[in-house]
């Protein structure tokens, strides 16, 4: 089966109209996109913020009579008169195993110090090496993000034999998988999203670490350390955003040990002064406190180990 997209460029204050012409149209499915370079930072579960210019994507199944391409040309026509389309255009979709086709953008990730990342249904290029085996899932962190690969770097340069760690907006897991196969003994994961929760214990599982690993959503987490009086974690890893980290300042003082080691990431350059600020009340600063990589024309920081 062949199908036809119909690509449309509008105003995000018309991109609701245009989905439902689109869907009246017989639509099989409806994507959108950014069609500038305007960044949307992690929302909230629960919330879907839109660019101000979206490019909405029909898909039209080619075979039937409202998916010819002339059918699909003539919708184009009319939908753009409605919502004031600045850009139409069709393209044509050869029919492939989509059930597997995204699976091919994935394969093994080589980290620092013979650390790999290596996606499930593959087997890992170098057997002996420290492989963490991820599904990636509905969670964030594949390895392919700049900060989780600094993080990933830093946490190989550590000893962290009998470190109890906490990875604070755990994503997949992919951080306290890591710590807990390069030596640590128990890892406290903590995410806003449910998903997060249960791939990060599904990840757990799959690199045999489950009995070393707790999962929490933040309120769960908070009411555990209270119970069992949580204040000697060595090391936390919390990659995530400026405005969360800021707040939790405070919090993650309480829980770290004398001397115990912060590592923050998700930040952009211009944010490093404000989180370094919220901390330093906390926490001294590591004179070798800074990596930074670039990544989609965003420069993304690794803000800093800071001790206390």
């Amino acid at each position: 089966m062949a199908w036809q997209q119909l690509h449309l460029q509008c105003e995000k204050a018309n991109v609701d109209l245009a989905e439902a012409l689109l869907l009246e149209a017989g639509a099989l499915s409806i994507a959108l996109d950014d069609a500038g370079d305007q960044p949307l930072f992690e929302p909230l579960p629960g919330e879907s913020p839109l660019w101000d210019e979206v490019i909405l994507t029909g898909l039209f199944d080619a075979s039937a009579e409202n998916g010819s391409r002339q059918a699909v040309e003539q919708l184009s026509h009319e939908i753009a008169a409605e919502v004031n389309a600045s850009r139409i255009w069709l393209t044509a979709v050869a029919d492939k195993d989509w059930e597997r086709e995204w699976m091919s953008h994935y394969h093994p990730i080589e980290c620092a110090n013979d650390l790999w990342i290596v996606p499930n249904w593959l087997t890992p290029p170098k057997p002996e090496a420290t492989n963490i085996i991820m599904d990636p899932g509905l969670a964030f962190g594949t390895g392919y993000h700049a900060t989780t690969r600094l993080c990933l770097d830093w946490l190989t340069e550590q000893d962290l034999t009998d470190k109890v760690v906490i990875d604070y907006g755990c994503g997949s897991g992919i951080l306290g998988v890591a710590a807990l196969l390069l030596g640590a003994k128990y890892v406290y994961a903590v995410d806003i999203d449910p998903q997060a929760v249960l791939a990060t214990n599904q990840n757990a599982a799959r690199n045999n670490v489950e009995g070393q690993l707790q999962a929490f959503l933040p309120d769960d987490f908070r009411a555990f350390c209270a119970e069992q009086q949580v204040s000697a974690v060595n090391v936390i890893v919390a990659n995530i955003l400026a405005k969360p980290l800021i707040s939790l300042a405070p919090y993650f003082a309480t829980l770290i040990a004398d001397k115990g080691r912060i590592v923050l990431a998700g930040l952009i350059e211009s944010q490093t002064q404000q989180v370094s600020d919220a901390y330093s009340p906390y926490f001294a600063l590591d004179a070798k406190h800074a990596y930074t990589a670039q990544e989609d024309q965003h420069w993304q920081r690794l803000s800093g180990t800071f001790t206390g």
